[in-house]
């Protein structure tokens, strides 16, 4: 966890996506992170986690559903979501804490 620790004490803000390859919501934010992650360019993160693979971080973050979305910004989280969102809506969530 302590990785996870380096990565929310950055001073752009980072956009977390818990997932697993076998949820089919999980898989449908792909391409639309991807989408978010070309249109914030440099301004922002974004990170995608298995939470198959970070069990112990997943279970200390309380992550239950799927997709869960999660954005941190000098280690304080400003916002968290279960469930898919859009591209247009994660962009404007993040650029809110640029």
């Amino acid at each position: 966890m302590s990785k996870f620790g380096e990565l929310i004490e950055t001073q752009v803000p980072v956009l977390f996506d818990f997932y697993t390859d076998w949820d089919e919501a999980s898989k449908e934010m792909h391409p639309v992170l991807r989408d978010v992650a070309a249109a914030l360019g440099d301004k922002a993160r974004v990170i995608k986690i298995d939470v198959e693979k970070n069990e112990e971080l997943s279970k200390a973050l309380r992550v239950k559903g799927l997709p869960t979305l999660m954005i941190y910004k000098q280690g304080e989280m400003k916002w968290r979501q279960s469930g898919e969102q859009d591209a247009n809506t994660l962009i404007g969530l993040v650029n809110e804490y640029v």
